[in-house]
């Protein structure tokens, strides 16, 4: 199979496009590569530099399949230009929809977020509750989906919307929950909790990867799913991480109280299981690091990145 992967120089791509690889697939990863390019050579691989908001540079001829993963992620980077954000994670994405029918593409797999449910009080998020978006993040994968959702009579639309993403990937983010806590106590001995007892859903690099995979060779299973299997606070995440890193943990006051568990229920009865937690995140980050193979460095964080080379 021919997969263009949008995002392929990401924190999920460069998880993603290996397994791919590894399967037999043709693969094309189309990126900025405004966090740089990781991917080791591959017969089967071919990696393009590119703006998603160019549609005519997107190579689509002969693609049997897209997994569009390209957006601009989390919300302080969304919030930096929303202008960009909406180009870039909303327009592009309807533009790709309509060239990849146009083109006669039968599948699409689009990466959504958790995120779109805003603040629930729910104790269980299902697929089925109302969507709330609050950041500009949120609002454009609500209405990516939406738009997507318009072409599911032309092609296999699946959608995935991930809890929050951990564990070990060429092209780090140290910027998410369990990876930032657990290089704060490599690199400095400390970690900073802020709240604490807020609980949050997560999900490892290897399963999330591996649903994208799970949703090629499951074409029967369309529409949107969860993807988060641990539902854990952060206080416990940074106590786990103490078990594999002498750190003291600091406690001070969030301005973010929003505690929920989502249910992924729906991808399990799919046929989807996922096979690692947070501590497996944990072990393979510290192992990293300690091999000398992770480096807390700038370009790992989305933010501070974008800040520095992009807006």
């Amino acid at each position: 199979m021919k997969i263009l992967v949008t995002g392929g120089c990401g924190y999920k791509g460069h998880v993603l496009v290996p397994k791919l690889l590894n399967r037999g697939d043709e693969v094309l990863a189309f990126d900025t590569q405004w966090f740089g390019n990781f991917h080791k050579p591959h017969p089967h691989l071919q990696v393009i530099k590119g703006d998603i908001r160019d549609i005519h540079s997107v190579p689509l001829q002969g693609v049997d399949c897209i997994i569009h993963l390209s957006s601009i992620a989390n919300d302080p980077c969304s919030d930096l230009d929303p202008q960009l954000t909406w180009e870039v994670s909303a327009l592009a994405t309807m533009q790709l929809a309509d060239k990849a029918k146009r083109y006669g593409i039968q599948r699409f797999i689009y990466a959504s977020s958790g995120s779109v449910y805003g603040v629930k009080e729910e104790e269980q998020v299902t697929e089925d509750l109302e969507l709330d978006p609050i950041s500009a993040y949120n609002k454009t994968k609500m209405v990516s989906e939406r738009v997507l959702m318009s072409y599911q009579n032309d092609m296999i639309m699946q959608m995935i919307r991930p809890a929050t993403v951990c564990g070990y990937s060429p092209r780090m983010r140290l910027d998410v929950s369990v990876n930032m806590l657990t290089m704060q106590a490599l690199s400095t001995g400390k970690i900073k909790v802020f709240g604490g007892m807020q609980v949050r859903p997560n999900i490892h690099i290897d399963d999330i990867t591996d649903a994208y995979l799970f949703l090629l060779d499951h074409p029967e299973a369309q529409g949107i799913y969860n993807a988060g299997f641990e539902n854990i606070s952060i206080m416990d995440i940074a106590n786990l991480v103490t078990q594999y890193v002498p750190a003291e943990i600091t406690v001070t006051e969030s301005n973010d109280p929003r505690s929920y568990r989502v249910n992924s229920d729906k991808l399990r009865k799919a046929g989807f299981q996922p096979k690692k937690k947070v501590e497996n995140a944990i072990q393979e980050i510290v192992e990293k690091y300690r091999a000398g193979e992770l480096k807390n460095e700038d370009h790992f964080y989305n933010l501070k990145w974008m800040q520095q080379t992009v807006v």
